[in-house]
């Protein structure tokens, strides 16, 4: 069983009174365990769990889908939240902190810093560091996907920004984009981020790591902001042919992106408060 409630997006649900933000966080229940996927962009996911009643004191892991701000900087408020609770005696549980070996390196797009203010080296004093390129299964049936196969041709073909590494600066095609996926009774649930790394190339390779074929839902952004009409196309004929029964469309997704891949998908609303559950 699993069940996800949608802490941070772009959206908000009408007359539920909760935050939303440029962002995403998603709480995750699976398996017996709990599972923060990203943190948004500030402090408005811990709001939004305190008021759904939902404990973040009690996170089991903490996945990052990629470095970038509106899906890291929400780990400051959490590291203070933790050191607060150390202040005050309150209980709490020390997450494992999932992510790629390169999520947490500088990003830049100009002068302007777009990646994690928060080094590497400053989260393993809160949490267990468990960097990853390869898969990892949090639970036996919810996965961390680790690095992305990129295999198709239309998609992640520009670089956002740069990344500093050993202060070079090189383009960032975002290498530590991944995304967590779920085997349910009826098929995979993919879980994105931003999906930079490509959805298509995202669900082939849960796919592949899953041993399914199967496509149950697809819940979160599938960076398809103004997409060239091509990889538009292609992602739709893409999703057809998967065979992709529920999308779930979320933050870096536009209004023409989702009424495209409506026409092949069952397309539902996302907005902060949203609980969806899978067996």
């Amino acid at each position: 069983f699993m069940q996800i409630t949608v802490l941070v997006d772009n959206n908000t649900i009408i007359d539920r009174y909760l935050l939303g933000e440029p962002g995403v966080s998603f709480f995750i229940r699976a398996d017996g365990k709990n599972i923060l996927f990203d943190t948004g962009y500030s402090d408005i996911f811990i709001t939004n769990a305190r008021k759904l009643g939902i404990s973040l004191y009690d996170v089991d892991y903490t996945a990052i889908s990629h470095g970038h701000n509106d899906h890291t900087w929400g780990l400051e408020p959490m590291i203070r939240m933790y050191s607060e609770a150390m202040i005050e005696k309150i209980g709490f549980r020390k997450p494992v902190l999932i992510a790629h070996p390169q999520a947490f390196e500088s990003k830049y797009n100009d002068n302007e810093v777009i990646g994690s203010v928060i080094t590497e080296k400053a989260l393993g004093d809160f949490f267990d560091m468990n960097l990853k390129r390869e898969p990892f299964w949090i639970t036996e049936r919810l996965v961390f996907l680790g690095e992305i196969e990129r295999t198709n041709s239309f998609e992640n073909k520009k670089p956002i920004g740069k990344r500093r590494v050993q202060g070079i600066d090189e383009p960032d095609f975002l290498r530590d984009d991944t995304a967590l996926a779920y085997k349910s009774e009826s098929g995979l649930v993919i879980i994105t981020g931003c999906s930079h790394s490509g959805i298509c190339n995202i669900i082939e390779y849960a796919k592949k790591v899953c041993n399914d074929d199967r496509i149950a839902d697809v819940i979160g952004g599938l960076h398809l902001l103004n997409p060239e009409e091509e990889a538009l196309e292609l992602t739709k004929k893409y999703f057809k042919q998967a065979g992709v029964k529920n999308l779930h469309a979320c933050h870096c997704t536009d209004l023409k992106s989702k009424l495209a891949l409506s026409e092949v998908a069952e397309l539902g609303e996302v907005g902060v408060g949203l609980v969806l559950e899978y067996k």
